[in-house]
Protein backbone atom coordinates (compact mmCIF):
# COMPACT_ATOMS: atom_id res chain seq x y z
CA UNK A 1 0.00 0.00 0.00
CA UNK A 2 1.16 3.30 -1.01
CA UNK A 3 1.38 6.16 1.78
CA UNK A 4 0.36 9.04 2.00
CA UNK A 5 3.12 11.76 2.09
CA UNK A 6 2.76 15.72 3.46
CA UNK A 7 3.95 17.62 0.28
CA UNK A 8 5.74 20.59 0.89
CA UNK A 9 7.44 23.53 -0.96
CA UNK A 10 11.15 23.05 -1.12
CA UNK A 11 11.31 26.58 -0.12
CA UNK A 12 9.37 25.81 3.15
CA UNK A 13 12.03 23.47 4.38
CA UNK A 14 15.53 24.98 2.62
CA UNK A 15 16.97 28.09 1.10
CA UNK A 16 19.22 28.55 -1.61
CA UNK A 17 22.50 30.96 -0.69
CA UNK A 18 24.30 32.47 -3.41
CA UNK A 19 27.88 32.29 -3.41
CA UNK A 20 30.75 34.90 -3.30
CA UNK A 21 32.13 36.85 -6.34
CA UNK A 22 35.50 37.14 -7.66
CA UNK A 23 38.05 37.17 -10.63
CA UNK A 24 40.58 34.98 -11.93
CA UNK A 25 43.01 37.48 -10.58
CA UNK A 26 41.42 37.06 -6.83
CA UNK A 27 42.58 33.08 -6.59
CA UNK A 28 45.85 32.45 -4.73
CA UNK A 29 47.33 29.46 -3.93
CA UNK A 30 45.55 27.01 -1.31
CA UNK A 31 47.33 27.39 1.92
CA UNK A 32 47.70 31.32 1.15
CA UNK A 33 47.40 33.06 5.01
CA UNK A 34 43.93 34.96 5.17
CA UNK A 35 42.51 32.56 2.35
CA UNK A 36 39.84 30.43 2.36
CA UNK A 37 39.06 27.54 0.17
CA UNK A 38 36.53 28.58 -3.05
CA UNK A 39 34.32 25.71 -4.22
CA UNK A 40 33.45 25.81 -8.23
CA UNK A 41 31.39 24.23 -11.06
CA UNK A 42 34.74 21.43 -11.07
CA UNK A 43 34.64 20.15 -7.46
CA UNK A 44 30.16 19.32 -8.05
CA UNK A 45 30.95 15.62 -8.99
CA UNK A 46 29.14 12.68 -7.82
CA UNK A 47 30.79 12.98 -4.60
CA UNK A 48 32.57 16.13 -3.66
CA UNK A 49 36.05 16.62 -6.00
CA UNK A 50 38.92 17.92 -3.93
CA UNK A 51 41.68 17.18 -6.23
CA UNK A 52 41.69 20.76 -8.24
CA UNK A 53 40.66 23.71 -4.92
CA UNK A 54 40.99 27.05 -5.98
CA UNK A 55 41.36 29.82 -2.93
CA UNK A 56 40.30 33.34 -2.70
CA UNK A 57 41.01 35.91 0.40
CA UNK A 58 38.69 35.15 3.08
CA UNK A 59 37.68 39.45 3.01
CA UNK A 60 35.47 37.98 0.01
CA UNK A 61 33.23 36.10 1.58
CA UNK A 62 30.91 38.72 2.80
CA UNK A 63 28.39 36.32 4.85
CA UNK A 64 28.83 33.89 7.48
CA UNK A 65 26.40 31.66 5.27
CA UNK A 66 28.42 32.05 2.53
CA UNK A 67 31.29 29.38 4.54
CA UNK A 68 30.30 26.02 3.59
CA UNK A 69 28.12 23.52 6.26
CA UNK A 70 28.52 20.00 6.58
CA UNK A 71 25.13 18.71 5.28
CA UNK A 72 25.40 21.37 2.81
CA UNK A 73 24.51 20.33 -0.90
CA UNK A 74 26.60 22.28 -3.23
CA UNK A 75 24.55 22.84 -6.83
CA UNK A 76 25.78 24.12 -10.03
CA UNK A 77 23.91 26.96 -10.68
CA UNK A 78 25.13 27.98 -13.83
CA UNK A 79 26.70 25.19 -16.97
CA UNK A 80 26.00 23.65 -19.48
CA UNK A 81 22.06 23.12 -20.17
CA UNK A 82 22.64 19.04 -19.46
CA UNK A 83 24.62 19.97 -16.09
CA UNK A 84 22.81 22.78 -14.64
CA UNK A 85 21.10 21.85 -11.28
CA UNK A 86 24.15 18.79 -10.88
CA UNK A 87 24.24 18.85 -6.81
CA UNK A 88 27.16 16.80 -4.19
CA UNK A 89 26.76 16.71 -0.41
CA UNK A 90 29.38 18.47 1.56
CA UNK A 91 30.83 16.29 4.65
CA UNK A 92 32.79 17.92 7.35
CA UNK A 93 35.48 20.17 5.67
CA UNK A 94 39.16 20.32 7.24
CA UNK A 95 39.42 23.68 6.66
CA UNK A 96 36.95 26.75 6.41
CA UNK A 97 35.66 26.58 2.98
CA UNK A 98 32.93 28.89 0.58
CA UNK A 99 32.31 28.26 -2.60
CA UNK A 100 30.96 30.62 -5.96
CA UNK A 101 30.99 31.66 -9.31
CA UNK A 102 29.25 29.34 -10.91
CA UNK A 103 28.08 27.11 -7.59
CA UNK A 104 25.36 28.15 -4.96
CA UNK A 105 24.18 25.75 -2.02
CA UNK A 106 21.03 24.33 -1.25
CA UNK A 107 21.30 24.64 2.82
CA UNK A 108 18.08 22.50 4.57
CA UNK A 109 16.36 23.76 8.07
CA UNK A 110 17.32 21.33 10.18
CA UNK A 111 14.37 21.37 12.23
CA UNK A 112 11.75 20.76 9.34
CA UNK A 113 13.95 18.03 7.07
CA UNK A 114 16.76 15.78 7.52
CA UNK A 115 19.42 17.30 5.23
CA UNK A 116 20.30 13.53 3.74
CA UNK A 117 16.96 13.18 3.17
CA UNK A 118 17.13 16.04 0.99
CA UNK A 119 19.99 15.47 -0.90
CA UNK A 120 18.94 12.31 -1.92
CA UNK A 121 15.57 13.09 -3.15
CA UNK A 122 17.29 16.64 -5.12
CA UNK A 123 20.19 14.24 -6.47
CA UNK A 124 17.25 11.60 -7.97
CA UNK A 125 17.31 11.20 -11.58
CA UNK A 126 13.32 12.83 -11.82
CA UNK A 127 14.03 15.82 -9.93
CA UNK A 128 17.35 16.42 -11.74
CA UNK A 129 15.82 16.04 -15.05
CA UNK A 130 13.29 18.60 -13.63
CA UNK A 131 15.22 21.30 -12.21
CA UNK A 132 17.29 20.98 -15.50
CA UNK A 133 14.45 21.98 -17.35
CA UNK A 134 14.19 25.01 -15.22
CA UNK A 135 17.37 26.19 -16.39
CA UNK A 136 17.50 29.75 -18.30
CA UNK A 137 19.65 29.36 -21.71
CA UNK A 138 21.73 32.47 -22.57
CA UNK A 139 24.23 32.16 -25.48
CA UNK A 140 26.96 29.24 -23.83
CA UNK A 141 25.14 28.45 -20.42
CA UNK A 142 21.94 27.74 -18.77
CA UNK A 143 21.77 29.15 -15.48
CA UNK A 144 19.42 27.15 -12.88
CA UNK A 145 15.91 29.50 -11.89
CA UNK A 146 16.02 28.68 -8.06
CA UNK A 147 12.82 30.45 -7.56
CA UNK A 148 11.03 28.00 -9.77
CA UNK A 149 13.26 25.16 -7.65
CA UNK A 150 12.31 26.39 -4.59
CA UNK A 151 8.04 25.45 -5.40
CA UNK A 152 9.00 22.47 -6.86
CA UNK A 153 7.00 19.82 -4.02
CA UNK A 154 8.42 17.61 -1.61
CA UNK A 155 7.42 14.55 0.15
CA UNK A 156 7.65 15.51 3.58
CA UNK A 157 7.31 12.32 6.40
CA UNK A 158 8.00 12.58 9.70
CA UNK A 159 12.34 13.48 10.93
CA UNK A 160 12.14 9.62 12.15
CA UNK A 161 10.81 8.51 8.67
CA UNK A 162 13.51 10.78 6.70
CA UNK A 163 16.26 9.90 8.83
CA UNK A 164 15.30 5.36 7.84
CA UNK A 165 15.12 6.67 4.74
CA UNK A 166 18.48 8.45 4.39
CA UNK A 167 20.27 5.58 5.70
CA UNK A 168 19.02 3.10 3.81
CA UNK A 169 19.46 5.05 0.48
CA UNK A 170 23.51 5.81 1.70
CA UNK A 171 23.91 1.68 2.75
CA UNK A 172 23.30 0.87 -1.00
CA UNK A 173 25.41 4.12 -2.00
CA UNK A 174 28.18 3.01 0.27
CA UNK A 175 28.29 0.18 -1.63
CA UNK A 176 28.45 1.36 -5.22
CA UNK A 177 31.09 3.74 -3.70
CA UNK A 178 33.15 0.85 -2.73
CA UNK A 179 32.61 -0.86 -6.07
CA UNK A 180 33.82 2.67 -7.89
CA UNK A 181 36.98 1.74 -5.80
CA UNK A 182 37.63 -1.43 -7.03
CA UNK A 183 36.99 -0.47 -10.64
CA UNK A 184 39.97 2.74 -9.60
CA UNK A 185 41.92 0.01 -8.52
CA UNK A 186 41.80 -1.97 -11.39
CA UNK A 187 43.04 1.28 -13.21
CA UNK A 188 45.93 1.91 -10.89
CA UNK A 189 46.92 -1.89 -11.72
CA UNK A 190 47.04 -1.90 -15.15
CA UNK A 191 49.69 1.30 -14.85
CA UNK A 192 51.75 -0.78 -12.18
CA UNK A 193 51.80 -3.81 -13.97
CA UNK A 194 52.89 -1.17 -17.48
CA UNK A 195 55.42 -0.22 -15.05
CA UNK A 196 56.64 -3.51 -14.05
CA UNK A 197 57.26 -4.67 -17.01
CA UNK A 198 58.44 -1.86 -19.23
CA UNK A 199 59.27 0.69 -16.55
CA UNK A 200 58.69 4.99 -16.79
CA UNK A 201 58.35 5.83 -20.84
CA UNK A 202 59.56 9.24 -19.61
CA UNK A 203 63.29 7.62 -17.53
CA UNK A 204 62.90 3.78 -18.98
CA UNK A 205 65.73 2.08 -16.70
CA UNK A 206 65.49 -0.67 -19.74
CA UNK A 207 66.55 1.41 -22.51
CA UNK A 208 64.16 0.04 -25.21
CA UNK A 209 64.51 0.41 -28.86
CA UNK A 210 62.69 3.64 -30.35
CA UNK A 211 60.82 3.44 -33.06
CA UNK A 212 58.17 6.35 -34.54
CA UNK A 213 54.36 5.55 -34.80
CA UNK A 214 54.43 5.44 -38.83
CA UNK A 215 57.20 3.02 -39.32
CA UNK A 216 54.88 0.24 -37.10
CA UNK A 217 51.34 1.54 -37.65
CA UNK A 218 49.10 2.85 -40.46
CA UNK A 219 48.24 6.05 -39.24
CA UNK A 220 45.53 8.01 -40.98
CA UNK A 221 42.45 10.89 -40.66
CA UNK A 222 39.13 10.77 -40.16
CA UNK A 223 36.06 11.85 -42.29
CA UNK A 224 35.25 15.85 -42.06
CA UNK A 225 31.58 16.18 -40.59
CA UNK A 226 29.63 18.71 -42.93
CA UNK A 227 25.77 19.49 -44.32
CA UNK A 228 26.94 18.48 -47.48
CA UNK A 229 26.95 14.78 -46.59
CA UNK A 230 23.21 14.63 -46.36
CA UNK A 231 23.47 13.76 -50.39
CA UNK A 232 25.93 10.97 -49.89
CA UNK A 233 24.08 7.27 -50.48
CA UNK A 234 25.73 5.49 -46.83
CA UNK A 235 24.32 6.01 -43.47
CA UNK A 236 26.76 4.82 -41.24
CA UNK A 237 28.02 5.22 -37.28
CA UNK A 238 30.79 7.17 -36.40
CA UNK A 239 33.29 8.10 -33.40
CA UNK A 240 34.32 11.46 -32.00
CA UNK A 241 36.20 13.19 -29.36
CA UNK A 242 33.26 12.67 -26.94
CA UNK A 243 33.72 8.73 -27.52
CA UNK A 244 37.16 8.41 -26.62
CA UNK A 245 38.82 8.72 -23.31
CA UNK A 246 42.05 8.22 -22.10
CA UNK A 247 42.23 4.48 -22.30
CA UNK A 248 38.50 3.25 -22.25
CA UNK A 249 35.58 4.15 -25.03
CA UNK A 250 32.23 5.83 -24.12
CA UNK A 251 29.48 4.87 -26.68
CA UNK A 252 26.65 6.59 -24.56
CA UNK A 253 25.63 7.92 -27.75
CA UNK A 254 27.29 6.87 -31.29
CA UNK A 255 25.97 9.46 -33.93
CA UNK A 256 25.53 8.56 -37.38
CA UNK A 257 26.85 10.41 -40.94
CA UNK A 258 26.35 9.93 -44.61
CA UNK A 259 28.99 8.71 -46.72
CA UNK A 260 30.58 7.36 -49.67
CA UNK A 261 31.30 4.17 -50.67
CA UNK A 262 34.90 4.67 -50.70
CA UNK A 263 34.92 6.87 -47.58
CA UNK A 264 33.36 4.19 -45.50
CA UNK A 265 35.75 1.70 -46.77
CA UNK A 266 38.84 4.03 -46.09
CA UNK A 267 37.38 4.97 -42.66
CA UNK A 268 35.99 1.63 -41.34
CA UNK A 269 37.49 0.65 -37.86
CA UNK A 270 38.74 -2.59 -36.93
CA UNK A 271 38.64 -4.04 -33.91
CA UNK A 272 42.72 -2.97 -32.05
CA UNK A 273 42.70 0.29 -33.79
CA UNK A 274 44.15 3.11 -31.68
CA UNK A 275 41.97 6.32 -31.73
CA UNK A 276 44.31 9.43 -30.96
CA UNK A 277 42.09 12.47 -30.02
CA UNK A 278 43.06 15.68 -33.09
CA UNK A 279 41.46 18.18 -31.39
CA UNK A 280 40.57 19.57 -28.02
CA UNK A 281 39.44 22.58 -26.03
CA UNK A 282 42.16 21.70 -23.81
CA UNK A 283 45.66 21.22 -24.65
CA UNK A 284 46.20 18.61 -21.61
CA UNK A 285 43.74 16.49 -23.72
CA UNK A 286 45.25 15.81 -27.65
CA UNK A 287 46.51 12.97 -27.92
CA UNK A 288 44.56 10.98 -25.42
CA UNK A 289 44.12 7.33 -26.88
CA UNK A 290 41.92 4.21 -26.75
CA UNK A 291 41.25 1.32 -28.55
CA UNK A 292 38.25 0.36 -30.70
CA UNK A 293 36.61 -2.80 -29.28
CA UNK A 294 34.65 -3.65 -32.52
CA UNK A 295 31.26 -2.77 -30.52
CA UNK A 296 29.55 -1.13 -33.54
CA UNK A 297 29.01 -2.52 -37.10
CA UNK A 298 30.69 -1.03 -39.61
CA UNK A 299 31.83 2.47 -38.11
CA UNK A 300 33.88 4.91 -39.14
CA UNK A 301 36.13 7.99 -37.28
CA UNK A 302 35.46 11.74 -38.08
CA UNK A 303 38.49 14.39 -38.65
CA UNK A 304 39.13 15.08 -34.96
CA UNK A 305 40.11 11.20 -34.51
CA UNK A 306 43.15 9.91 -35.74
CA UNK A 307 43.61 5.99 -36.81
CA UNK A 308 46.52 3.91 -36.03
CA UNK A 309 46.71 0.62 -37.00
CA UNK A 310 50.11 -1.21 -35.79
CA UNK A 311 51.42 -4.03 -37.47
CA UNK A 312 50.65 -6.96 -34.77
CA UNK A 313 53.92 -8.56 -35.34
CA UNK A 314 55.98 -5.26 -34.20
CA UNK A 315 53.67 -3.62 -31.67
CA UNK A 316 51.01 -5.17 -29.91
CA UNK A 317 48.01 -2.67 -29.67
CA UNK A 318 47.06 -2.63 -25.76
CA UNK A 319 50.71 -2.08 -25.03
CA UNK A 320 50.70 1.33 -27.68
CA UNK A 321 47.61 2.52 -26.28
CA UNK A 322 49.25 1.84 -22.76
CA UNK A 323 52.10 3.74 -23.89
CA UNK A 324 50.70 6.43 -25.71
CA UNK A 325 48.35 7.52 -22.84
CA UNK A 326 51.50 7.50 -20.11
CA UNK A 327 53.30 10.33 -18.82
CA UNK A 328 56.08 9.77 -20.84
CA UNK A 329 54.69 8.34 -23.78
CA UNK A 330 52.61 11.24 -24.74
CA UNK A 331 54.75 14.07 -23.85
CA UNK A 332 56.13 14.65 -27.81
CA UNK A 333 52.26 14.96 -28.72
CA UNK A 334 51.60 17.55 -26.17
CA UNK A 335 54.56 19.60 -27.50
CA UNK A 336 53.49 19.01 -31.19
CA UNK A 337 50.31 20.47 -30.33
CA UNK A 338 49.27 23.95 -31.98
CA UNK A 339 46.48 26.17 -30.97
CA UNK A 340 44.39 28.07 -33.55
CA UNK A 341 40.86 30.02 -32.29
CA UNK A 342 40.93 28.21 -28.87
CA UNK A 343 41.42 24.82 -30.21
CA UNK A 344 44.44 22.54 -29.52
CA UNK A 345 45.34 20.23 -32.56
CA UNK A 346 47.84 17.88 -33.71
CA UNK A 347 48.27 16.52 -37.07
CA UNK A 348 48.94 13.20 -38.82
CA UNK A 349 52.48 13.53 -39.10
CA UNK A 350 52.91 14.28 -35.52
CA UNK A 351 51.56 11.15 -34.83
CA UNK A 352 53.67 9.42 -37.33
CA UNK A 353 56.39 11.11 -35.85
CA UNK A 354 55.56 10.32 -32.52
CA UNK A 355 58.19 8.01 -31.00
CA UNK A 356 56.97 4.78 -29.54
CA UNK A 357 58.62 1.70 -27.41
CA UNK A 358 59.54 -1.08 -29.09
CA UNK A 359 60.13 -3.94 -26.10
CA UNK A 360 60.05 -7.71 -27.47
CA UNK A 361 57.11 -8.98 -28.72
CA UNK A 362 57.13 -11.68 -26.17
CA UNK A 363 57.09 -8.78 -23.44
CA UNK A 364 54.12 -7.15 -24.59
CA UNK A 365 51.91 -10.18 -25.41
CA UNK A 366 52.74 -11.18 -22.20
CA UNK A 367 51.73 -7.38 -21.12
CA UNK A 368 48.43 -7.93 -22.95
CA UNK A 369 47.50 -11.00 -20.99
CA UNK A 370 47.99 -9.65 -17.75
CA UNK A 371 45.52 -6.81 -18.91
CA UNK A 372 42.96 -9.20 -20.42
CA UNK A 373 42.88 -10.61 -16.91
CA UNK A 374 42.30 -7.20 -15.41
CA UNK A 375 40.01 -6.61 -18.18
CA UNK A 376 38.08 -9.88 -17.26
CA UNK A 377 37.57 -8.34 -13.13
CA UNK A 378 36.58 -4.72 -15.12
CA UNK A 379 33.72 -6.74 -16.63
CA UNK A 380 32.36 -8.61 -13.36
CA UNK A 381 32.85 -5.44 -11.43
CA UNK A 382 30.96 -3.31 -13.73
CA UNK A 383 28.16 -5.07 -14.06
CA UNK A 384 27.79 -5.44 -10.35
CA UNK A 385 27.90 -1.57 -10.39
CA UNK A 386 25.15 -1.52 -12.95
CA UNK A 387 23.16 -3.81 -10.95
CA UNK A 388 23.52 -1.53 -7.80
CA UNK A 389 22.74 1.76 -9.90
CA UNK A 390 19.79 0.26 -10.57
CA UNK A 391 18.69 -1.17 -7.28
CA UNK A 392 20.02 2.49 -5.58
CA UNK A 393 17.58 4.44 -8.18
CA UNK A 394 14.58 2.17 -7.78
CA UNK A 395 14.47 2.79 -3.95
CA UNK A 396 15.10 6.46 -4.55
CA UNK A 397 11.86 5.92 -6.87
CA UNK A 398 10.22 4.02 -3.74
CA UNK A 399 10.74 5.81 -1.02
CA UNK A 400 9.81 9.60 -2.05
CA UNK A 401 6.41 8.45 -3.11
CA UNK A 402 5.94 6.55 0.61
CA UNK A 403 6.99 2.83 -0.79
CA UNK A 404 10.10 2.08 1.20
Amino acid sequence: MTAVLQEVALGEVASFIRGITFKPSDVVPVGTPGAVRCMRTKNVQEHLDLSDVWAVSATLVKRSEQFLRAGDILVSSANSWNLVGKCCWIPQLDSPSSFGGFVSVLRANSSKVDSRYLYHWFSSPRIQATVRSFGQQTTNISNLNMERCLKLKLPLPSLEEQQRIAEALDRVDELRVKRRGILGGLDALEQSVFADIFGDPSRSPFSWPMARIGEVAEVQGGLQISSSRSKNPVEVPYLRVANVHRGRLDLTEVKRLRASEAEVSRAVLRCQDLLIVEGHGNAEEIGRAALWDGSVESCVHQNHLIRARFDPAKIVPVFASHYVNSPGGRRYLLKAGKTTSGLNTISVSDVRSTPIATPPIELQRMFADRISEVGSLRVANRASLAELDALFASLQDRAFRGLL
